[in-house]
């Protein structure tokens, strides 16, 4: 894909992808005397962490959407809004969910469960609808699919997810 298309595109998903891009990067602290869980990330480490997965999540999701456009045929200089939704409903939204899959195994910071929990639901929505409705990103109209992920990441403070 061109890079113009390429930054349309990512800069109505840069905070879904980010906020769902939290997956793995747990850091495992046995100094607190407690338990080990999944759970076990403060709201700065896990900010951190969901920042870091999602500018990953970016760079690999627009590689995988070149790569796609290049085995597809796609004319990256001139894309057509049907190749644009297929790259959207073939790429990025089944990159977007299993990202979002992999947030929510991350484990919330204690006591922000609940608002964890609502970040990885709007994105999967977002996800989905995007999935089934590409037209619905790629137009641009209005704030997207990911308008709701957005604002709870932006709220719940991550930089990268959610940011502009």
């Amino acid at each position: 894909m061109s890079k113009r298309l390429i930054a349309a595109l990512f800069g109505v998903l840069a905070i879904a992808v980010v906020a769902a891009g939290c997956g793995s990067s747990g850091s495992s602290d046995s100094s607190s005397g407690e338990e080990s869980s999944a759970s076990a990330l403060t709201k700065p480490e896990f900010i951190k962490a969901a920042d870091a997965i999602c500018e990953e999540g970016n760079e690999s999701i627009e590689g995988e959407a070149e790569e796609f456009a290049k085995e597809n045929g796609i004319d990256t200089e001139k894309p057509t809004t049907e190749d644009q939704e297929e790259v959207v409903s073939e790429v990025v939204a089944p990159a977007i969910r299993e990202q979002a899959e992999a947030i929510s195994e991350l484990g919330a910071p204690s006591g922000e469960e609940e608002v964890v929990e609502e970040i990885v639901a709007a994105v999967e929505a977002g996800a989905e609808e995007a999935e089934e409705e590409p037209v619905v990103l790629v137009s641009g109209e209005g704030g997207g699919p990911f308008e709701e992920a957005n604002e709870l990441a932006n709220e719940f403070g991550l930089k990268v997810c959610g940011g502009e």
